[in-house]
């Protein structure tokens, strides 16, 4: 059989040509052309549409479509299975993302020994590693006894050809492809890893995803700016997308869905790397806690909900004055804008000037939060630090801070308090609730109401007179 020509394909435009140019000359975009297999149109595609035949597909109306209830493969794993929306489904097609070094492939094992104790079979292609060094990691964590040590079978091969033929010689349950960079198509003459590559591998993947039902995961590396390696379309081609995050040197790492079309992309799950493995956190709502002997100065407990789970963590925030030059914003785990927006709302509305002080904020543990019910939190730990004043011990903050310094409220926040009290929380300052709706009633949690920010730092820094020391001047009314 001849091999499939390739051309070069603009990204923008859709022009084509015989060799890579830096510059194409149809829209004058620049490194916009890409290797893509060229496909033989067959004769009757060729001459136009085909007549309609007795077994085309007819449109059907909404109600009349059957109720396809996809079943769901449990991999042994709760925290993810609870990410993909309630274990893996058949003919789906999955892309793992993370850093090196952060535990992809440790999970995906661990998985693969998890769906062999159901009785399938795992195919595990590796383009990066001996099949030496995978039964190392494998006898590390204690998989070598038992049904993962015959249902998991190993491959070591980049190329994509081969790794389809023997999933179909197999028909294993799973297949898992580590990683979608290493691996090629002969039909293409980049190299491994390049946007051609990736595509194309990614695409024969997913015919036999979705021709044979045999679940397929992908690994993908991360790039400098934290996005998944390759073009953007290979995150489109798949039908999940997971972020492994957390910091290298670090314990906890979170399971994050960013794309899913068989569940939520709300739901996290926290592990922790030990050396038998990714452990699953019993109690992850108490994980992000720091434990630092006692309350301090900048440091407030946020509730914060990630999808149905809520989840405790430490805001904490160092003011001090600037020596010299522009002061410094330093954020981690926050948004940075949100943290310069809250800067001048203190400013401006509750007497909190920090125009010429360095100010840095950051959340405990290693967590990333994006939702602007942290805004009150880190507003309180950021006028704890300026005036030097530890908040009461026991004590959690939630809600959002408006450009006008009115405090308001944010969704879940029964749960959210529910679970600060089960963790022995006894006072929260929450917003005053425009809705109409009552407060929550909770056993054991003083909950105190404050309508603006003036009232919520009033709430916390009342309790407790100023130490002796070098507090930062400010005025709060």
């Amino acid at each position: 059989m001849a091999r499939p020509q390739s051309r070069f394909v603009c990204q923008s435009c859709g022009e084509s040509f015989l060799r890579w140019e830096g510059q194409c000359r149809a829209c004058d975009g620049w490194n916009t052309l890409v290797e893509t297999v060229v496909r033989e149109r067959s004769r009757a595609e060729r001459i136009g549409p085909r007549s309609p035949s007795t077994g085309a597909a007819a449109p059907v109306d909404l109600v009349a479509i059957a109720d396809a209830d996809l079943p769901r493969l449990p991999l042994g794993i709760d925290e993810l299975d609870r990410v993909l929306g309630g274990g893996l489904v058949p003919g789906s097609l999955v892309l793992v993302g993370g850093e090196p070094g952060i535990g992809k492939s440790t999970l995906l094992l661990q998985a693969a020994a998890g769906l062999t104790r159901g009785g399938l079979g795992v195919l595990y292609a590796t383009g990066e590693e001996s099949p030496g060094q995978v039964r190392l990691r494998a006898a590390r964590l204690g998989l070598l006894v038992g049904s993962p040590a015959s249902g998991v079978r190993v491959l070591a091969e980049h190329d994509v050809g081969r790794i389809v033929d023997a999933a179909r010689a197999e028909r294993p349950g799973m297949v898992v492809v580590d990683s979608i960079q290493t691996t090629t198509v002969d039909d293409l003459d980049g190299a491994a890893g390049s946007v051609g590559q990736v595509r194309e591998s990614t695409l024969r993947l997913m015919e036999l995803a979705k021709g044979d039902g045999i679940a397929v995961i992908l690994v993908g590396h991360v790039t400098k700016d934290g996005s998944i390696a390759g073009p953007k379309t290979l995150e489109h081609l798949v039908d999940a997308v997971l972020n492994l995050e957390g910091e290298r040197y670090a314990a906890l790492r979170l399971l994050r869905a960013t794309k899913n079309r068989y569940g939520s992309t709300d739901e996290v799950g926290v592990f922790e790397m030990a050396e038998t493995g990714m452990l699953e956190v019993a109690d992850p709502a108490r994980a992000f806690l720091a434990d630092h002997g006692g309350s301090a100065p900048g440091s407030v407990v946020a509730p914060t909900l990630e999808g149905s789970r809520p989840l405790l963590v430490e805001v904490q925030a160092l003011v001090s004055p600037t020596g010299y030059g522009n002061p410094s914003r330093k954020a981690s785990g926050l948004d940075p804008n949100r943290l310069s927006l809250l800067i001048a709302v203190l400013g401006r509305r509750a007497g909190i000037a920090l125009g010429s002080h360095d100010v840095y904020a950051n959340l405990a543990g290693g967590l990333s939060v994006v939702e602007p019910a942290l805004d009150l939190p880190l507003a309180l730990a950021l006028a704890s630090s300026t005036r030097d004043r530890a908040i009461l011990p026991g004590t959690v903050a939630i809600g959002e801070v408006g450009l006008l310094g009115e405090l308001r409220s944010v969704v879940g926040l029964e749960r959210r308090l529910r679970e600060a009290a089960r963790l022995g929380f006894t006072r929260a300052i929450v917003p005053r609730s425009t809705s109409g709706a009552g407060l929550p009633s909770i056993d054991g949690l003083e909950v105190a109401v404050a309508t603006t920010l003036r009232d919520a730092i009033e709430i916390v820094l009342a309790d407790h007179p100023a130490p002796r020391g070098d507090a930062v001047p400010a005025m709060l009314g």
